[in-house]
């Protein structure tokens, strides 16, 4: 066996992350249609437009020659939903379920990877790539290896995990995110473009959210008002109708 060169970290069977496209590929109709099978409850029109759009983007992402599953990749998903497509509205894991299963991937193996990604980075470990350092620097290494090869496709999905990576570390330092890009060879641009987006979502449906919230508390006290109001009338009637001994025997 040809041994690995030193700039490709070896293989290491715990980190499976191959999706080879499949040779009949799904449009996004079929792709949609999908999930909206799986998920038929209602989804509030202010994450339903968001839901859209990334199923469109991650579905041309998927089945793109170059796409390659990880879990860094599998934190950004998750973490978009644990933060923006959260509420009380939606059943949150039936709709990751039906979102992941749509694209005919695993939501166990990105709950599972987003998991261990979190946890390692909240050690404090390193976030460097590493063949033979510890779990994380090791899924960096791979991912390292396949930028240096020209086989690594960056989504905005991978910016968010890559985010949420340091976050966890408690690297809040935008000198941090900057030495991480440096380390895979990613274009710096397009991750702060994306994070800026990321982040400029997010902050709009955490106000919408809270409007939201607001306007259904105003609701239910004008509601609770209304009953009121009919209960103080009809017992108005009552005591003008009804005989002046029933009266006063309440």
């Amino acid at each position: 066996m040809i041994p690995p060169s030193p700039s490709q970290p070896p293989h290491d069977p715990r980190f499976s992350f191959s999706s080879p496209v499949c040779a009949a590929v799904p449009t996004v109709s079929q792709t949609k249609a999908k999930f909206f099978d799986a998920y038929t409850k209602p989804v509030p029109a202010m994450m339903s437009t968001i839901i859209n759009e990334l199923l469109v983007s991650q579905h041309l992402w998927r089945y793109n020659a170059k796409y390659t599953y990880d879990p860094v990749f599998a934190l950004g998903l998750v973490s978009v939903f644990d933060q923006i497509l959260d509420g009380p509205e939606v059943d949150k894991d039936a709709l990751f379920d039906a979102y992941v299963n749509a694209l005919g991937e695993s939501p166990a193996q990105y709950r599972k990877d987003a998991k261990m990604m979190e946890q390692w980075a909240s050690a404090g470990a390193s976030i460097t790539p590493d063949a033979s350092g510890s779990e994380g620097q090791q899924v960096l290494a791979q991912i390292k290896a396949r930028v240096d090869a020209n086989n690594f496709y960056y989504t905005r999905l991978f910016a968010v995990g890559l985010f949420r990576i340091l976050e966890s570390s408690g690297a809040k330092d935008p000198s941090a995110l900057k030495g991480a890009i440096a380390a895979l060879g990613i274009r710096e641009d397009a991750v702060n473009k994306d994070l800026m987006l990321y982040k400029s979502t997010l902050s709009k449906l955490t106000a919408a959210k809270e409007m939201l919230k607001e306007f259904l508390e105003r609701e239910r006290k004008k509601t609770a008002e209304r009953l009121a109001e009919k209960s103080a009338k009809v017992r108005t009637l009552l005591d003008a109708f009804l005989p002046v001994e029933l009266c006063g025997a309440r």
